[in-house]
């Protein structure tokens, strides 16, 4: 197999770099280390890039992969030992704040199965986390995808982190696809007053969605009829995902999405939140990671 080719470029002000391997393509931006897009092949692409985004330092790209790090969403929204990151929340960046980092790029190793990059996030500022806290990401492109982040408390008292893989997924139309492997499983439902609810088959689609899964398996599946495919997901180190689809009136309130993008994407992201936070002893490490690849129906 003829070794991968890896092109670096600039998309507006990100530098990034585009990976080609067999017949798969990724590009990753260094803001974030963010995975953008990935696709296979003749195949529609897996993961979704708004096409409305804008390549701007210091703001999130719309799509991909980006990393939500070391709290999910709204610091407050977190539990009390998540909170505890920071002496005075308020303010605190959503989602963490390092998507709109420049990360280091250690290492790109490409091999005869692949290609695989390591990055390490930037030390934390002082207002920002615990500068005990240390995070690295690794990518690995050969027949999947492979994305694992791994955080490690290098002080001398326990920390608690919320995270996720925060991966937007192309589909042919919301509409139609479903996701496998969340029957019986507990959620939690965030557009009714945070009330815990209970999964009865796949979950399909007709609204707004924005759903914390809790006691999840490690595989899950979106299964889109319209491209007679399965994008098959696989976790580790995580028990949570949050399930996200904005819907016609809030995509319309979204920056960087175009109006009608609400019926192309879905967010399904591996996390560790809610009663999965991870909790760090002295010296620890924990690895989250997702997996992912697709199927023919």
């Amino acid at each position: 197999m003829p070794p991968a080719q890896i092109d670096s470029l600039m998309l507006g002000e990100l530098q990034c770099w585009r990976i080609r391997h067999a017949d798969a393509e990724l590009l990753i931006s260094q803001q974030g280390a963010q995975v953008l897009s990935y696709r296979r092949g003749e195949q529609p692409p897996l993961i979704w890039l708004s096409e409305d985004t804008a390549y701007q330092r210091g703001q999130s790209v719309r799509g991909g992969v980006p990393v939500c790090w070391p709290w999910f969403g709204d610091l407050g929204r977190n539990p009390p030992a998540v909170q505890a990151l920071l002496a005075e929340p308020g303010g605190a960046a959503f989602h963490g704040g390092v998507r709109t980092l420049d990360w280091q790029l250690l290492a790109i190793e490409p091999d005869a199965e692949g290609v695989s990059l390591q990055f390490a996030c930037p030390p934390a500022a002082a207002d920002s986390w615990p500068a005990a806290l240390e995070l690295q990401l690794s990518i690995r492109l050969d027949q999947r995808l492979r994305i694992s982040l791994t955080s490690h408390n290098t002080g001398s008292t326990p920390l608690t982190i919320s995270q996720a893989l925060h991966s937007y997924f192309a589909v042919s139309d919301i509409q139609q696809v479903e996701v496998e492997g969340l029957d019986d499983c507990r959620y939690i439902e965030t557009l009714e007053d945070w009330q815990p609810r209970q999964q009865q088959g796949p979950l399909r689609f007709s609204g707004e969605t924005d759903r914390i899964y809790q006691a999840l398996p490690a595989r899950l599946s979106i299964r889109d009829p319209g491209w007679q495919r399965r994008v098959c997901l696989q976790s580790h180190g995580s028990r949570s995902a949050v399930l996200w689809n904005p819907w016609i009136d809030k995509a319309a309130r979204l920056s960087s999405f175009a109006p009608d993008a609400w019926q192309r994407m879905l967010c399904i992201e591996t996390a560790n939140v809610w009663d999965d936070c991870c909790q760090l002893a002295p010296g620890a490490s924990h690895s989250l990671g997702l997996t992912l690849w697709s199927e023919p129906l």
